[in-house]
């Protein structure tokens, strides 16, 4: 649970659902801009090893329909690895346009553990992430973030720890 403050945000769905499994975090808000027609957060300035941010992909594969892969913001999914890890001979980044009918997230606000919440696809986290004390997942919304343990949040999604990032 997260501390109380009274400057505390208002809970997002996210932090509820870990409330409720009495699961630790810690809220963040980071500014965003927008970029092409989509909101990106600003880590740079505010003392955050951007390693320790993870983004949360949605890809579909034949065999498996939606899987999420949750990587490092500062490398990139490898498709191969996932695709060979989650059963499928092939995965395609989730178009655009069926993001929020599949995972109930806009781009940029993608949860695992909301989408977990809301569908129960597949879930992969970089291996990276079992080796860190804590790190940052979206709370389901643009800006806004929580650093919880990776332990607590494979078990909270029943996801898998694999190498799935390149560097």
């Amino acid at each position: 649970m997260s501390k109380k403050k009274k400057d505390q945000l208002p809970k997002t769905l996210v932090e509820k659902i870990l409330d409720k499994q009495k699961i630790s975090y810690t809220q963040f808000a980071f500014p965003t801009h927008e970029e092409h027609h989509v909101a990106q957060m600003q880590v740079e300035h505010l003392g955050i090893d951007e390693h320790l941010i993870y983004k949360t992909l949605v890809l579909t594969g034949k065999q498996t329909g939606p899987i999420v892969g949750v990587v490092p913001i500062d490398g990139h999914l490898d498709e191969k690895k996932l695709s060979q890890i989650s059963g499928n001979k092939k995965i395609t980044m989730l178009p655009l346009k069926d993001l929020v009918a599949t995972t109930g997230y806009e781009h940029g606000a993608n949860t695992p553990i909301g989408i977990w919440e809301k569908a129960h696809f597949p879930i992969y986290i970089d291996q990276q992430a079992a080796e860190e004390p804590l790190i940052f997942v979206s709370s389901g919304k643009i800006g806004r973030s929580i650093q919880i343990n990776p332990q607590d949040l494979q078990k909270a999604v029943s996801a898998t720890f694999c190498d799935i990032s390149t560097h």
